[in-house]
């Protein structure tokens, strides 16, 4: 009886759990090989993969809307191969491409998607009435769709998929296209998601946005997961992050760490690990009575990784 117990308390820590996972097309290519992961609930995951990779067939499965070849997936529990139209009610997805009638009103795309999952209207009114309000869409409610613009779009289009409050919120690609503004609109969105509680697959090109966003991160190449740890051990794998910074009246300052290199006149660079931070070496910097100019990126940690394990 308590190992009956024990092993139901495994199962709910989990949100997803996989086991060879393989997705083989007619044509012969195999997109997913034997993965194995799992991934605990309240996680935001970064899928960090080439195009072709495999990264959109994994989402696809996972959401029920394309069928694995072989392995085991287990959503909040529930067996893939079982119960589909349970799981359905327990995820929601954003699509990278965009999928929703240009001519309907903003309000009615919510009120239709909630009546897919039995949702009575009253309740769908409401739901819809606050997801809007929360996106900075109410105004456009009454608006078509095709009168919106592109970042409205995709934030509709995760209004949608939030109307059935699913507890596992697939989002693939979802600011590709999309300006700074609007980046940066969507990715608070996510925050606060996750911050509900809610577990995050996010697929992704942008190293910053997995840095910013996630706690996690698994790197997918031909098929297979290469890397998969938390971002905090990612980062005590990779190269040391790199900036440069250019300072004025730099004669003042005293440079008694390997951190700080002085590479030509005005121009430092400044590396980054686990034991030091970028805000120490600027108050360091700035301490001694010098004066930043500028500072940027030399280097990505995250785009160095992914490049070494792709190839």
């Amino acid at each position: 009886m308590f190992q009956i117990l024990i092993k139901k308390i495994k199962i709910t820590m989990y949100s997803i759990e996989i086991s060879k996972l393989t997705k083989t097309y007619q044509n012969g290519h195999q997109a997913l090989k034997d993965i194995n992961l799992n991934i605990k609930k309240g996680q935001f995951l970064a899928l960090l993969g080439k195009n072709g990779a495999g990264k959109t067939t994994f989402v696809e499965i996972l959401a029920s809307l394309t069928k694995k070849s072989s392995g085991k997936v287990l959503i909040n529990g529930k067996n893939l191969d079982f119960d589909i139209a349970h799981i359905k009610f327990e995820v929601g997805i954003v699509p990278q491409e965009f999928n929703i009638s240009i001519f309907e009103k903003v309000i009615n795309i919510l009120i239709t998607q909630a009546g897919y999952f039995g949702i009575n209207s009253n309740i769908a009114t409401k739901r819809a009435k606050k997801l809007l309000k929360n996106l900075d869409l109410w105004e456009k409610r009454d608006q078509a769709v095709i009168t919106l613009s592109g970042g409205m779009k995709r934030r509709l289009m995760i209004a949608r998929a939030l109307m059935h409050e699913p507890d596992i919120i697939f989002l693939d690609e979802p600011t590709a296209g999309v300006d700074a503004e609007v980046r940066q609109k969507i990715w608070q969105i996510m925050k606060d998601l996750n911050n509900q509680g809610k577990t995050i697959i996010l697929t992704t090109h942008y190293f910053e946005e997995a840095e910013k966003l996630c706690d996690s991160l698994a790197i997918i190449s031909k098929g297979k997961i290469v890397i998969n740890d938390s971002i905090n051990e990612i980062f005590r794998q990779c190269p040391k992050q790199k900036y440069q910074i250019e300072i004025d009246n730099y004669d003042s300052l005293k440079i008694n760490n390997s951190q700080i290199v002085k590479i030509s006149d005005k121009i430092f660079e400044i590396s980054i690990d686990q034991n030091n931070s970028l805000s120490d070496s600027i108050a360091f910097i700035v301490n001694q009575g010098c004066k930043i100019q500028r500072i940027y990126p030399k280097n990505n940690r995250l785009e160095e990784l992914f490049l070494n394990s792709v190839v």
